[in-house]
């Protein structure tokens, strides 16, 4: 092996310091980064054309806290809403939210009921005026949005009670609209496994 003519350089040596001004100079960069964030966004929502002259417009969707939602999750668990979703979906100019819930249990997989909320003009809470899914059902919802009046759902499911709770093994997209004073159940793209 042949040695080489210039002497070993300081530099190509790390010692502690060295850490300690990397570690410094990299702090810097992340508080100065944090400190020089661009604000938030500006650009305005386009809205329907007809919201400006409908109550919508005014009107708020029912929130979710303070909800007696229809579960039985013993004494010590709590329902947790999982997702939400706000629109008029029975055509009277005030939005329904429809939220999806379930225990919030500390271990394995609970399923979700799917609940429709109103709450009156004047009233200050929210009310569960319809069940769509019910966690009796063992589903489980991974989207949920109101478009068009409708709401529709991912929901994933079992083929039969001896699927263990942790890999459900089919997926089915739904939709429920608001007929006839009901919400009618129809099933757009079919159940198919996982």
């Amino acid at each position: 092996m042949q040695q080489s003519a210039v002497p070993e350089l300081a530099h190509t040596h790390t010692r502690p310091i060295h850490w300690v001004a990397t570690a410094t100079a990299v702090a810097g960069v992340v508080a100065l980064s944090s400190a020089l964030q661009p604000g938030p966004a500006t650009a305005a929502q386009a809205s329907p054309p007809h919201s400006a002259t409908t109550p919508a417009a005014s009107a708020t969707a029912p929130a979710t806290t303070g909800v007696e939602f229809p579960l039985d999750c013993g004494p010590t668990v709590k329902p947790l809403v999982m997702r939400k979703a706000s629109g008029d979906l029975d055509g009277d100019g005030r939005p329904e939210t429809v939220a999806a819930v379930h225990c919030d249990a500390p271990m394995g997989t609970p399923p979700d009921g799917v609940y429709v909320l109103t709450q009156a003009a004047g009233s200050t809470h929210a009310r569960v005026v319809a069940t769509l899914v019910d966690p009796k059902d063992r589903t489980n919802v991974t989207t949920l949005t109101v478009t068009d009046g409708a709401v529709l759902a991912t929901l994933l499911g079992y083929s039969s009670p001896d699927v263990p709770s942790c890999c459900p093994d089919l997926k089915d997209s739904v939709k429920w609209q608001w007929k006839d004073d009901r919400f009618i159940r129809s099933t757009p793209a079919g159940a198919h496994s996982v």
